[in-house]
């Protein structure tokens, strides 16, 4: 991959348990901050089902709009646990034991006690051509191909897997960011958000009402740009207009 000052990425949740709201995905929050600290912006997050026709599809799609694309959940011993295979066919390659993650998880259930039986031994079978991403946890691999990462949905073994993954990532430019807290509504400051915006490509302004109470509302204004003094400065003038304007802000 050609070295690049942007850097893009998405993640693929994958799992009928988020779906359905019985379990909570962090994973893709993680992922996501993980991403920003270094310089990779992640362009979209999607959920989708433990089905076959769909993880090809997502991966398909999201593998070409990005520079690199995360999928977690679904390389489990289950027989719901479908990603790997699903990988295997997005991409025209077979899916078949790897021998290193055969002797790895071999190796790990015999030091436990455990059988490594049939079920277990499903988490060794990998897409021909992927290097193994380690799992310090619970030793079953994660992989990648090309420039997708597939990692363990459990939230404690994804952040090994991806903290593992870190090294075959190149690092963009780091937006930096700063957050004024206006005691207005939005509808004050539309106006010249939307000026400064249009008069400045490089910089990246969003606004987030909050209302808490009748007393407690406003506007959080995030403002970022990869240029620090630029930043600055247009914060100072963001806060020159609220002051001209008589609006509090922290």
């Amino acid at each position: 991959m050609v070295k690049k000052a942007k850097y893009s990425a998405s993640v693929l949740v994958i799992g009928d348990e988020i779906l359905s709201g019985r379990t909570q995905d962090t994973n893709s929050n993680y992922i996501a901050k993980k991403m920003a600290e270094i310089g990779i912006d992640t362009s979209e997050i999607r959920v989708i089902p433990d089905i076959k026709e769909v993880i090809i599809e997502s991966v398909n799609e999201l593998r070409e709009k990005n520079d690199y694309l995360f999928t977690t959940g679904g390389i489990g011993p289950t027989h719901d646990d479908i990603t790997a295979e699903s990988i295997a066919l997005a991409f025209g390659v077979k899916i078949e034991l790897n021998e290193s993650a055969f002797s790895v998880l071999k190796k790990y259930y015999e030091e436990i006690g455990s059988p490594f039986n049939e079920v277990r031994q499903r988490m060794a079978r990998i897409p021909v051509g992927a290097t193994l991403i380690e799992n310090p946890v619970s030793k079953a691999p994660g992989f990648k191909i090309e420039n997708v990462f597939v990692f363990a949905g459990i939230p404690k073994i994804m952040i090994a897997m991806l903290e593992n993954s870190l090294e075959f990532l190149h690092k963009g430019s780091i937006v930096h960011s700063q957050s004024v807290k206006v005691d207005a509504v939005e509808g004050d400051i539309a106006d010249t958000l939307s000026l400064m915006d249009s008069e400045d490509s490089d910089l990246r302004i969003g606004s987030y009402p909050f209302f808490n109470s009748k007393v407690d509302f406003g506007v959080n204004v995030v403002i970022k740009s990869v240029d620090k003094d630029k930043l600055s400065k247009s914060v100072n003038k963001f806060k020159e207009f609220l002051n001209k304007n008589s609006l509090n802000f922290d």
